[in-house]
C-alpha cells in the first residue's frame, strides 16, 4: 500500500500544523521530512491552495542564507533570465533531469561502497569528491557534446522557421514591391514606350 500523503496546513499566523501528529511544526521539521524522503503537501488552511512549492522555496532561501550557498549569483541571474523566456519550460525540465541523474549516480556509488565495505558503510565527502574528480573529464566531454548538439538543433529549427516564414508570405503581394527585386537597380523593368525626346531647336 502506498504511503498516504502527509497533510500540513498553513494558517494565517504563518504557523504550520501537521495533521498526522496533530501538532504545530517548523520549517526545520519540514526540512527533515524532505531529507527523509517523506511525501507531504502543504495547503492553506482557509482556501486549500497548494503551498508546497512556496514552503520548499523558503527552506532553500534559509539554506542559501546559512553560510554555505549552493547557487552563485551568476547562476541565479541566469535562472532569472529564463523566466518569461520561450525556453523556460525546457530549462526547468533540463535541470530536473540532471539533478535526478546526479542523485541516481550518487545512490549507485553508495550501493557499490556498501557491497565492498558492508551495509553500514557510507559515502563520505572525500570519497564522493574523488569520484567526481575522476568522472570530471568524462562529464565535461558529455556536456560539451550535448551543448554542441543543442546548438545544431537550434540552428536547424531557426532555418526551418525562416523557410516556413518565406513560404507563408510568398503568396502575398505588397504595394510598391515587386517580387524578385531587392534594391537592384539593374533589374528595373524596361518601359514599353521610350520617354519623349526634347525637340531640337
Amino acid at each position: 500500500m502506498a504511503d498516504q500523503i502527509r497533510l500540513i496546513k498553513k494558517y494565517p499566523n504563518r504557523r504550520l500544523y501537521d495533521t498526522q501528529t496533530s501538532s504545530y511544526i517548523t520549517l526545520a521539521d519540514v526540512k527533515e521530512l524532505v531529507l527523509e524522503h517523506g511525501t507531504f503537501q502543504v495547503v492553506d488552511a482557509k482556501s486549500g491552495e497548494d503551498l508546497t512549492r512556496n514552503i520548499l522555496l523558503q527552506i532553500i532561501l534559509e539554506e542559501e542564507a546559512g553560510g554555505a550557498p549552493m547557487f552563485t549569483s551568476d547562476l541565479l541571474s541566469q535562472m532569472i533570465r529564463f523566466y518569461g523566456n520561450a525556453m523556460q519550460g525546457m530549462m526547468g525540465k533540463y535541470l530536473e533531469n540532471n539533478i535526478k541523474a546526479f542523485t541516481d549516480m550518487q545512490a549507485k556509488l553508495q550501493e557499490q561502497v556498501r557491497s565492498v565495505y558492508g551495509e553500514n558503510a557510507t559515502v563520505n565527502k572525500d570519497l564522493w569528491a574523488q569520484f567526481l574528480n575522476f568522472q570530471g573529464p568524462a562529464m565535461q566531454s558529455m556536456m560539451g557534446a550535448y551543448m554542441e548538439q543543442s546548438k545544431k538543433m537550434y540552428a536547424q529549427m531557426q532555418e526551418q522557421l525562416d523557410s516556413q516564414t518565406r513560404n507563408l508570405f510568398s503568396g502575398f503581394t505588397f504595394p510598391g514591391f515587386t517580387p524578385g527585386l531587392s534594391g537592384d537597380k539593374s533589374a528595373a523593368p524596361t518601359p514599353d514606350t521610350a520617354p519623349p525626346t526634347t525637340p531640337k531647336k
